[in-house]
């Protein structure tokens, strides 16, 4: 059975057990268009991570669970793991990039884990989480090389399809999503090819880290360079083999990029609308929302709400200047 299928049979069984434990975000209509946003900054630990961890936490049986677990995050799935943690009382370490987001970081250490520094980005703290997975015996926890954690996100586009009247009488749809390691972006294309199959799902990365984007253009991401962005979430390669390539392949209809500068118009713009400040990786999608040149309804998906407090002050600063 490939990926794909086994992805699907997934999706029934872990929206029936993340019910009781996640929020049905809103979805709200911007002002004076027949666009929207899918709020998942809204989410319990502020990001749509939770739903994936979650889900994976769920499944452990007795014997995984008194391992404990290990994570790697730039932050939101970090939070996300901890978080689930607590709520099997599992023991978990979560490894991030010495540069992570404070806010991310003392959020994962409130839910219980213990906290990891490692050099070299995301790539690096990745490598050192699999290798205290290994020499530890914890259950390691990918933030999207798992169809459990997949699984997870799917239960997002499910709601979508629920929310929006994404019928095949009606217009076509298009769902822009932030993409990084391709968990959410694939969970939610699977979700709406089951529920909403005439939506098309567009993935967004930052055009300093191209990785999903060069490999669904070109086949490859051997030239990628990747540069500084504020986009933290959306920073880091793609682990070699991960099954989200073959998944984003099947069932993605575009990759776009943003740039720094359209990352940070929306989040100056989504200040003026919204009740709570996004991060720059959900703003990404905004982005892309904002630049979009066909016609038809369309909705961003906002990942997530944990921003650099340093950042946002500036925005703020920004706004009433």
């Amino acid at each position: 059975m490939d990926a794909l299928q086994q992805l699907r049979d997934r999706i029934p069984g872990a929206a029936t057990r993340l019910a009781a434990h996640v929020v049905p975000t809103r979805c709200f209509r911007l002002p004076n268009s027949t666009c929207w946003t899918k709020c998942e900054h809204e989410q319990h630990t502020g990001s749509f991570k939770l739903r994936g961890a979650l889900n994976k936490l769920l499944l452990l049986d007795e014997g995984a669970a008194a391992r404990g677990v290990v994570a790697a995050s730039a932050g939101n799935h970090g939070v996300a793991v901890a978080y689930a943690a607590s709520i099997r009382g599992i023991a978990a370490t979560v490894v991030v990039p010495a540069d992570a987001v404070a806010v991310k970081k003392r959020a994962i250490e409130s839910y219980g884990a213990s906290l990891v520094e490692a050099d070299g980005g995301f790539a690096g703290a990745e490598e050192a989480g699999k290798r205290l997975a290994q020499r530890t015996g914890a259950v390691w926890i990918s933030p999207y090389n798992d169809l459990e954690v997949i699984a997870g996100q799917a239960t997002l586009g499910l709601e979508l399809a629920h929310q929006l009247p994404m019928t095949s009488d009606g217009p076509t749809w298009t769902v822009y999503v932030p993409a990084s390691g391709g968990g959410l972006v694939s969970g939610i294309a699977a979700a709406l090819r089951w529920k909403a199959p005439e939506a098309r799902v567009v993935g967004v990365q930052m055009a300093a880290a191209p990785y999903l984007h060069a490999y669904f253009h070109h086949g490859t991401v051997g030239q990628v360079n990747e540069r500084p962005t504020l986009a933290d979430g959306l920073a880091g390669a793609v682990e070699s083999g991960s099954i989200t390539f073959d998944l984003i392949a099947a069932l993605l209809d575009d990759i776009v990029l943003v740039e720094e500068g359209e990352m940070l118009e929306a989040l100056a713009w989504s200040l003026k609308l919204l009740e709570r400040p996004i991060e720059p990786a959900a703003a990404a999608a905004l982005a892309a929302l904002r630049l979009q040149t066909g016609e038809g309804p369309a909705v961003a998906v906002l990942s997530g709400g944990n921003v650099d407090e340093r950042l946002l002050e500036r925005l703020v600063d920004e706004r009433n200047s």
